[in-house]
C-alpha cells in the first residue's frame, strides 16, 4: 500500500554557510596545498639518489639483490 510520501518531505535541506569565508581564512586553509619536491633516498649499493621503495635506476638493485639489469 502506497502512502503517497513524496521525496520532498524526506530529504534534508543542504548545509549552507551563513557568512562568506574571509580571504585570510581561505589562504590559511590553502597554505598546505603546495607541491613538494620528491623525497630521495640513497642507494645502499652505488650511493646514487633514488626514490624510496623503488629499484635504483643506476645499478638495478633493490633490497640487496639485482632485480633488473642496469641501464646505460
Amino acid at each position: 500500500m502506497d502512502r503517497g510520501l513524496g521525496t520532498a518531505r524526506l530529504t534534508q535541506p543542504m548545509a549552507v554557510p551563513k557568512q562568506k569565508q574571509s580571504h585570510a581564512r581561505t589562504n590559511k586553509r590553502r597554505s598546505t596545498h603546495k607541491i613538494e619536491a620528491p623525497r630521495l633516498a640513497t642507494c645502499p649499493q652505488c650511493h646514487s639518489p633514488r626514490l624510496p621503495h623503488r629499484v635504483c635506476p643506476e645499478c638495478g638493485y633493490y633490497g640487496g639483490r639485482e632485480v633488473v639489469p642496469p641501464q646505460g
